[in-house]
């Protein structure tokens, strides 16, 4: 029983490595944007081919420029670890949400 525990808590340490890796769109080999779930030989191979041209400046230049990168797409990418910059996209899931500003006190 213990044994089967420290499994799964090992198990559950690694995933979350695993998922906290970020990949940034600007300086990532093909292997490495391979390695991010939704991003398969043909999209890295557009992606590199895309930034030949100059950095993505921002999700939304990144979004233009690759074809099948559209909003959906780019909020599963970023909830995967991709980013661009060092920032993830804006309502990713994990990505920081914007602070909201407080109310006067009255």
């Amino acid at each position: 029983m213990l044994k089967k525990l420290m499994l799964a808590v090992v198990a559950l340490v690694a995933t979350m490595n695993f998922a906290l890796a970020q990949v940034d769109v600007n300086k990532a080999d093909a292997a490495a944007l391979d390695s991010v779930n939704g991003i398969g030989p043909a999209k890295s191979k557009a992606i590199l081919e895309e930034r030949k041209k100059g950095e993505f400046k921002d999700w939304n230049d990144f979004e233009q420029r690759v074809k099948g990168v559209g909003e959906k797409n780019a909020l599963k990418l970023s909830a995967a670890g991709l980013v661009v910059n060092g920032k993830a996209r804006d309502g990713a899931a994990g990505a920081p949400a914007a602070a909201k500003p407080k109310a006067a006190a009255k």
